[in-house]
């Protein structure tokens, strides 16, 4: 069993986070609530703050500070309000927790990351940026400081049960040995049967209505775009140190195969379970155990069949744009991230249609193909050149 451990979430009022308090509070006798933290939802974080009795909360300016005031019950105790991206950061550090959820979606959530990282913490990782905009960075705090990494994602988590790790310790940065390409899996979202030509006008409710999973707006787009699964691409390049042409994606839309590892004697090992993310969260809580989630069975006599199919690269042209930037390099990845937060978030307030979501997003890949080589040495560097980015993308006219 491992040691006591505290743990702070970052991005707590998300669903990710909701689901993260959920195990926690399964295992009081193994884990606690040390530091929460939100952007704009005081009033669920005061009730998440009070449930889980935690000893800090994190918001981003004054006004939600006094919101959390305000939400806050009387007569309870208050725990401690830290204000800012700096103080975020520094919780993320804090020599008082154990384990950090990452689940701030977006670029927001990569000075924390790192700061975790830097700090040697046990990171449970749920942001994508942290990899994909600065994998090179996010790896080395984690091997320089003795940090743990363990991936969140299903993904990500899927392949992880499933690769060796007996000896990796040793050489972190090659391919696990034996191992001969990574296959993640891919609902392919509410548009995958859909008519090309309906595509245009589709409603962001519509594109956050996703047949398996329960997540936030941004990430449903993304996975209706399967953007999602590109930066998880990009993610998997990082986490297993496996090369761009040793990684497929394969659209399977019962979500019951969660990822799948392919072995030079040819065999496959998957990652089986209902689609609910208490289940690779309660792993990276528990590693090396493995400890009760509040996930019910799986019933495979119900699902009845298992499909699986090729991509459509015409219906999905963000998944083609994410192997591009890929193969680019780090600042391609930059601005494929940027590009896309900035267009997905013009969709989701009626300022642009679904279908230019691919289109900003290769127009700042053809923009960041023309610029001068840079050098993204620090978190500086990767932040600049990502509000250049998002600059550019904003400056179309289309977002």
């Amino acid at each position: 069993m491992t040691a006591f451990q505290r743990v702070v979430v970052l991005g707590s009022t998300g669903s990710i986070g909701e689901s993260t308090l959920d195990v926690i509070a399964r295992h009081p006798e193994r884990m606690a609530v040390y530091a929460l933290s939100a952007h704009s939802r005081m009033q669920r974080l005061a009730e998440q703050a009070l449930a889980s009795r935690a000893a800090v909360v994190v918001v981003p300016d004054t006004a939600a500070r006094q919101k959390f005031i305000d939400a806050w019950p009387g007569g309870q105790p208050m725990p401690e309000i830290r204000v800012g991206a700096q103080a975020l950061a520094d919780t993320a550090a804090d020599p008082q927790c154990d384990a950090v959820m990452a689940a701030i979606v977006g670029a927001a959530g990569l000075p924390s990351a790192l700061a975790a990282a830097r700090a040697g913490k046990r990171v449970l990782l749920a942001n994508k940026e942290a990899l994909v905009a600065a994998g090179t960075l996010f790896m080395q705090a984690i091997r320089d400081n003795g940090a743990e990494l363990l991936p969140i994602d299903s993904e990500h988590n899927a392949i992880f049960q499933c690769l060796p790790h007996q000896g990796r310790a040793d050489a972190p940065h090659l391919p696990a040995k034996g191992v001969r390409r990574l296959l993640l899996t891919a609902s392919g979202g509410p548009f995958r049967g859909r008519d090309l030509q309906d595509l245009h006008d589709v409603t962001p409710e519509q594109a956050c209505a996703h047949p398996n999973w329960s997540m936030g707006r941004k990430i449903s787009v993304d996975s209706a775009t399967m953007l999602n699964k590109g930066l998880e691409v990009i993610e998997a390049h990082w986490l297993f140190a496996m090369p761009a042409d040793r990684i497929d994606v394969v659209v399977h839309p019962q979500s019951v195969v969660h990822s799948m590892v392919e072995y030079d004697d040819g065999s496959v090992l998957a990652q089986l379970g209902q689609p609910d993310m208490r289940t690779p969260i309660a792993y990276g809580l528990g590693f090396p155990d493995r400890i009760e989630s509040g996930v019910g069975p799986l019933d495979l006599t119900r699902h009845g069949r298992l499909d699986f199919e090729k991509p459509d690269l015409a219906r999905f042209p963000c998944l083609a744009h994410s192997f591009t930037a890929m193969r680019a390099g780090q600042g391609a990845c930059v601005a494929l991230n940027a590009a896309n937060e900035v267009a997905v978030e013009g969709f989701l307030e009626g300022r642009l249609a679904y279908t230019w979501i691919p289109r900003v997003i290769e127009a700042a890949l053809e923009w960041q193909a023309r610029q001068a080589s840079v050098t993204l040495s620090s978190l500086d560097d990767v932040l600049a050149l990502d509000a250049e980015a998002r600059a550019f993308a904003g400056n179309l006219g289309l977002a």
